[in-house]
């Protein structure tokens, strides 16, 4: 009898135990969810595009006489002062045009000499015509004449002296071709390119050859193509960042950072031949990009022309924020504000408010309704409900 009670007893335990994991299984979420914890970290609001280096300053040394070179003193990545000489053109045909400038000078003021002496004696004979007149000891015709040949070496002087101006314009333009034939270095750089060679024969005709081409390597542009969908969140001033291809593969990448200083307010001009003119605009098809520009320090020389930059503008950011994925949240149901799921600390859901700030590509900064350490719902798996150990 006492051995039944026993056995008894224990098979109510046992039926109660049963009974209390039913209930707890039955009471289970019946999701299992995957969250996020509410932490504080650094966040930014990007626009991100491609841009090229390209020097702040530079110019592109030109012929402005034709001539054969005679003397290419600079290569690439010399480094030149401003006034070095870089090319020597053969001077013979503008030497030669100055020489005859001079003597055709020099005979114009022997002319002119002449022409003086001339008007003096036409002025000694009108003034010795006059005193006969006076005396009437010669005719009135003679007296005119007199005056007319004076008034004539006048003229004569007064067309000679502006032959002589012109002439001398000349000239100077002439002298001024024959030191075009020596090229100096209009500013202090490092050669970036020559297009020229010793003995090639330059026609300045009808434009200017250019022959090489001088940077300030110590301070770049870059020339950054951003997409009409995103331009008008970039505004002069906002900072930005960018790296190199080159630094891609490094565990810490070198950043340069700057300052937007120029949006500029037409799209590029590659695009214009095939993109339309004023009279036939941009079909609608077609993406169009803008330039926009920022310069940043080059002193040790790391960045080179036509590099590609991986731009970063950086339209909003928040240090230390309290921040959340933006898979954790979605817009609420008046389309005003957010909402987010939490886990309660029973593991249950709960639904909160949150009101949003800066937003990255991933993540969002959590003005109000989140609490540091927080667990928020980002995912979620359908549970099978049901003991399965207890199924037969």
């Amino acid at each position: 009898m006492h051995t039944r009670r026993h056995w008894a007893g224990i098979a109510a335990v046992a039926g109660l135990g049963v009974a209390a994991a039913g209930l707890w299984w039955a009471q289970r979420p019946a999701m299992a969810y995957q969250t996020e914890t509410v932490a504080r970290a650094d966040i930014e609001a990007t626009v991100t595009a491609i841009g090229t280096l390209q020097p702040r300053r530079y110019v592109d040394v030109g012929a402005q006489v034709s001539g054969q070179i005679t003397r290419l003193r600079v290569e690439p990545g010399a480094r030149v002062a401003k006034g070095d000489l870089l090319v020597e053109i053969d001077p013979s045909v503008q030497r030669a045009t100055v020489d005859a400038g001079r003597a055709q000078l020099a005979g114009l003021r022997a002319q002119l000499a002449e022409q003086q002496a001339q008007h003096r004696l036409a002025g000694q004979q009108l003034a010795r015509q006059r005193q006969l007149s006076r005396d009437d000891a010669t005719r009135e015709e003679d007296v005119q004449t007199a005056e007319a040949n004076l008034a004539m070496a006048a003229a004569r002087i007064d067309h000679l002296r502006a032959q002589i101006d012109q002439t001398q314009a000349t000239l100077k333009a002439d002298e001024a071709r024959l030191g075009y034939t020596r090229i100096y270095a209009p500013m202090a750089g490092t050669v970036v390119s020559v297009e020229a060679r010793e003995g090639q024969t330059l026609n300045a005709a009808y434009q200017t050859p250019n022959i090489l081409r001088i940077a300030d390597l110590s301070a770049m542009t870059v020339w950054t193509e951003v997409s009409e969908a995103d331009v008008r969140r970039v505004r002069q001033g906002m900072p930005v960042y960018f790296t190199t291809l080159g630094s891609a593969g490094q565990a810490r990448p070198r950043r340069w950072s700057s300052a937007v200083r120029q949006v500029l307010p037409a799209p590029s001009a590659s695009q214009a031949p095939a993109g339309g003119t004023a009279a036939a605009p941009v079909p609608a098809t077609k993406a169009v990009a803008y330039t926009v520009l920022f310069d940043v320090g080059n002193e040790d020389a790391e960045l080179m022309p036509q590099m590609t930059a991986q731009v970063v503008f950086v339209t909003a950011s928040a240090a230390q924020a309290l921040t959340v994925p933006l898979t954790g949240v979605k817009e609420g149901g008046d389309g005003q504000g957010h909402v987010a799921r939490v886990l309660d600390a029973r593991g249950r859901p709960e639904q909160r408010s949150v009101k949003l700030g800066v937003r990255s590509r991933h993540q969002a900064q959590v003005l109000e309704g989140l609490a540091e350490g927080e667990r928020v719902i980002v995912g979620e798996t359908p549970l099978e409900r049901g003991l399965r150990w207890l199924q037969w």
